[in-house]
């Protein structure tokens, strides 16, 4: 059931605007993926080889928090209603335009 919020900042059309997880921010809370009326995140093991690509403090900070992070599993499916955004207490969050060249997508 959709958060009447989230019913009426919606974009109509899914997938131009979607959610990027900051790796460095966030901490397995799942408040994302409990919010999301689009069912656009998942809470995944990261995996060996990204965790090579991350800082060791990242790293560290991951395995304490039982070595899962929230993932953007479906990102066509987001519209853009900030939910998520909103949700994330560490602020690891943002929507960003998919033709964005800066957007990290």
């Amino acid at each position: 059931m959709m958060n009447q919020r989230g019913a009426d900042a919606c974009d109509e059309i899914a997938g131009r605007i979607v959610p990027v997880v900051d790796a460095r921010r966030c901490e397995n809370k799942g408040a994302c993926a409990l919010v999301c009326p689009y069912d656009v995140f998942e809470i995944r093991t990261v995996e060996a080889e990204r965790l090579r690509e991350l800082g060791w403090m990242t790293r560290l900070k991951i395995r304490f928090h039982g070595g899962k992070q929230a993932a953007v599993a479906r990102p066509g499916e987001c519209h853009a209603c900030g939910l998520c955004a909103a949700a994330c207490p560490e602020k690891a969050i943002r929507l960003v335009k998919v033709n964005d060249p800066n957007a990290g997508v």
